[in-house]
């Protein structure tokens, strides 16, 4: 196997850095490869973020000089989170991916954020069109792409099962959970009048991972807990939890997510309610391993169900547990080697 260079755009501690980066690169060390992983924002950064605080100057700078002196250093063969240099133009990063071979890894559409900026509006593009491979993790990004570059593979953010082979008791009240960041909060936020009309009706608790902080930000009128995320704790928290929740806007950003948390319930044998958008139609198997809920009715029918009608959340837990298999890192990790060893030739 060869030897790999991984530029992602955070520590193991961005959730998109360590589950499409990191996870991968131990399985490529341990087949036999060496992969080295350069990341551009540090801890510092991340946390920063998540508690809605500006990054200083210092920060950013260092983030930048670290990044520079990872490209003087890396191997011929590199594997890129979106891109080397962030808000930075293409004819900049351009100089460095000289006679080099590069892979793409997208699992966002990051598009949006560069749209109106006259010298970043075509960036990803032109990466896109000159790179040796690209990875995405959802249809909305194959689509998006796939006229770039016929070198194109759809690898789903994947997860380590193993994690979920411990059974945990369930929370004695009934709990919904939803995972994220402080950054993708929002989404409860925009549902709010939907999870308070689903409060009026059931007795449940929503808990929330990400930050403990984000309490300051409780939708009144739902009974919520917040849990400041933690690797060694996310798994015991989603396994004690009874339904998974992922509701999104209608927008090209959320139809370009890769859903990730869908997975992740679904690991932890939860059936999920989640908004038809994008990613989320994919994974949601709908009536068997949870439901696909748009309006505010179809999310009290669903919610109704999956509380009241024991033997038919049984039945979607396992199917769920069971669906999870298509999404491990165990069959993945054999076809994103073959990807990259072929790209790489």
């Amino acid at each position: 196997m060869k030897e790999l260079t991984m530029f992602t755009r955070y520590s193991a501690l961005g959730a998109s850095s360590r589950y499409r980066f990191f996870l991968y690169a131990d399985r490529w060390g341990a087949a036999g490869g060496q992969a080295t992983i350069f990341n551009f924002f540090d801890d510092r950064y991340l946390r920063r973020l998540y508690q809605n605080q500006k990054a200083g100057f210092f920060s950013i700078l260092s983030a930048y000089l670290r990044r520079f002196r990872a490209l003087l250093r890396g191997g011929d063969d590199w594997l890129i989170e979106y891109e080397l240099l962030p808000f930075l133009p293409y004819r900049l990063e351009k100089i460095f991916l000289a006679h080099r071979r590069y892979i793409l890894n997208f699992d966002d559409n990051v598009w949006e954020k560069y749209q109106g900026k006259r010298l970043l509006s075509g960036k990803y593009d032109a990466l896109a069109r000159h790179a040796a491979g690209i990875i995405v993790a959802n249809d909305f990004l194959y689509e998006r792409l796939s006229g770039l570059n016929k070198n194109i593979i759809k690898i789903p953010t994947a997860v380590d099962l193993d994690l979920y082979q411990t059974d945990k008791p369930k929370f004695d009240q009934f709990t919904l959970v939803w995972i994220g960041t402080p950054v993708t909060y929002l989404y409860l936020e925009k549902h709010a009048a939907i999870l308070r009309r689903l409060a009026e009706k059931y007795d449940f608790e929503l808990l929330v991972i990400a930050r403990k902080a984000l309490a300051e930000r409780r939708i009144a009128g739902v009974k919520m807990r917040f849990e400041d995320w933690a690797p060694e704790r996310e798994t015991e928290l989603l396994l004690r939890s009874h339904v998974g929740i992922m509701p999104l806007t209608d927008d090209d950003f959320s139809r370009g997510k890769s859903a990730f948390k869908l997975i992740q319930y679904a690991a932890a044998g939860l059936p999920a309610i989640a908004s038809p958008v994008g990613e989320n139609v994919k994974i949601v198997e709908n009536c068997r391993t949870g439901f696909l809920a748009a309006s505010e009715n179809e999310w009290l029918e669903a919610l109704d169900k999956l509380i009241n009608d024991k033997r038919l959340y049984s039945a979607m837990a396992a199917a769920a547990r069971e669906a999870s298999a298509d999404y491990s890192i165990r069959k993945y990790f054999p076809v994103f080697r073959d990807f990259v060893e072929n790209s790489a030739k």
